[in-house]
Parts: C-alpha cells; structure tokens; sequence
C-alpha cells in the first residue's frame, strides 16, 4: 500500500509523512498522532502521520465542474420516503430520522483543489481535507462530533436548519430530542452525575443559513478506551435518529445505500486529546472517476414532505455552486 501520498488537514494542523495505516479502533490507544475516518455503516480506518504541523493545507486549483449532479433520490421519491417515516412513527417505532439523499457527479481531479475553495467561499469550524489509500475527502462540516482533552468530552450536536433566525417549532423539539440522546450515549463512557448540557438551543450562523446548536459535556471513566468511546457514540444521534437502533433499522430500509463517509466521523486524536466532526457537508471521493455529496433533514411527526426536501436543498445549494454545476 502506498502511503506517501497521504496527507490530511483540519483546525490549522497539517499532517503528512504516514506511516501506518489501521482498521482497529485499539490503535488509538498507541502513541502517536491518528487520523480516524469512520463511515456510518461502521467502516474504520485510521493513518498515523509522523509529521504534524501548523500550516495551511497544500494549495491547489479546482476546475469547476460542468456536468449535472444525479441524487439518489429525486423530490417525489424523498417526500415518499418522509412519509414512510411519519408512518413509523405514527407506529411508534421511531420518534425522529435522519433523512437523507446523496447527490454525485462525474470528476477527474483531486478534491485538494476542492478543499482550498470551500476555505475561502464557505468557511466552517471544522473543515478538513483527507487523502488516504482509496478515499479522498473535502469537508465543510459546521458540527462538532467530539472535542477530548483529557477526561473531559464534549459534543454540540446541530439539529434545526434555516435561511432566517426564525426556526420552527419542529426545529427545538428535534433538537432537544437529540441533546436527550447524546446524554445517554455519554452516560455509558462518562463518570456518573458529570453529563450536562451547558448550552441548549443556540442560534449559530453559518455561510448561507442557521443552525439550532447544543452542547453535552461530560467526565470520562478512568481508562476509557478510544475503541469504548467510538463503540458509544457512532453514528452520531444527529444525523441518525431517536431511539438511535430503531433510527438506524428504518434508514437501511429506507435509503437504500450507504452513506460512506458522509454522516460518519472525521477528525483526529493523539493520546488523550482528540478534535473529530460529524461528515456532514463533505465531499468526498474513491478514486473512480466520481465525486458525491450529501444532504438531509431530520424527520419529526410535525414534518411537512415538502419542507423538508427544500431542506436538503438549503443544506446542498451553496457547496454544490462551489463545486461546479447544478443539481
């Protein structure tokens, strides 16, 4: 496997020089500074780089793209889909899915170019860009999957999108609908009585729209394992749904493919520390000849069929006109 050309950026560090790559979430727990990338499905990968340094990443042009992007779901086929899940819920099976749509379009060029773009039009607080044997992602993810330092973990779970600062009545019950789940996957990882939530319903602004934002901190049992703190969180509450198996039965029935690296984990640890965002608002790449993007909303007994595609539009439309083309 050849590792020279992998390479990886996010938060001012830029990281090269790989020399390991792994799929046992145990690595972590080895000296050294880890690159992890885990897909929704549960797919793991994690590089050890041995030079880490604070550096913008590596500049590159990005030509943008002139064909159309395909989604895997048009608008009649999503609004169904919404449907089906108000049914499970009427049901009482789930009270909440992450619904969502992949868009994809041809491409022939590196996403390094991509990533330098997305830093200058549509900056975000956990932006990366990953290159690593067989996958290759641009990301402009606005969510905090985990920040550790020490024994201390905090996550800021994003659910309620607008175009305005004015979000629906949907928007808070979904979102604290979320915050109670993270709490619970905390509680299996976290000292007991240490799980807060010291912000809840937060108006942010991010390029082109707002997002209701949380956060729930909490006190890691001594010697937790990073394979014990994965295990717990992933995939994130967010971008799953509530009860998070029933969430997670309902999309495999429903979307019909795999996510990949989109709704599942990008970041990095050393140790104990660790910086790692929700894949969401990334593009990435297997080095076919293709690129995809995804998008979704979160699917409440209140949800209208129709708001909730032109969700999945608000949440595509400005990265999409980056890249090049139209949907």
């Amino acid at each position: 496997m050849d590792l020279s050309n992998s390479i990886f950026w996010m938060d001012g560090q830029l990281a090269t020089e790989c020399v390991e790559i792994s799929n046992d979430p145990s690595s972590l727990d080895k000296p050294g500074f880890w690159v992890t990338v885990k897909s929704f499905e549960g797919d793991f990968q994690a590089a050890r780089f041995k030079k880490v340094e604070s550096a913008p990443p590596p500049f590159a042009i990005w030509e943008r793209l002139q064909t159309d992007w395909i989604s895997s779901q048009d608008q009649i086929e999503y609004e169904g889909n919404v449907e089906k899940v108000k049914e499970l819920i009427a049901a009482g099976d789930v009270y909440q899915v992450n619904l969502c749509r992949t868009l994809s379009n041809s491409c022939d060029q590196s996403l390094l170019g991509l990533a330098n773009l997305i830093l200058q039009e549509n900056p975000s607080p956990y932006a990366a860009y990953l290159r690593l044997p067989g996958i290759e992602i641009a990301s402009a993810s606005p969510e905090l999957f985990f920040r550790r330092e020490g024994n201390l973990i905090k996550c800021s779970p994003i659910k309620g999108t607008s175009n305005t600062e004015v979000f629906m009545e949907k928007d808070f019950s979904e979102n604290v609908m979320i915050v109670d789940l993270m709490r619970n996957d905390f509680g299996q990882i976290c000292k007991p009585g240490t799980v807060d939530v010291p912000r809840l319903l937060a108006t942010e602004k991010h390029p082109g729209l707002y997002h209701l934002v949380s956060d729930v901190v909490g006190r890691l049992r001594e010697n937790t394992k990073w394979s014990q703190i994965l295990a717990a969180l992933t995939p994130a509450g967010s971008i799953s749904g509530a009860p998070k198996s029933s969430a997670l039965k309902s999309i495999r029935e429903i979307e019909g493919i795999n996510r990949g690296p989109y709704c599942g984990v990008i970041g990095w640890s050393q140790d104990d520390q660790a910086l790692m965002s929700v894949g969401i608002r990334i593009f990435w790449s297997y080095g076919d000849g293709k690129i995809h993007f995804g998008t979704g909303a979160g699917i409440t007994w209140q949800s209208d069929a129709r708001q909730e595609w032109d969700e999945t539009e608000l949440k595509a439309k400005r990265l999409i006109s980056i890249a090049g083309a139209s949907k």
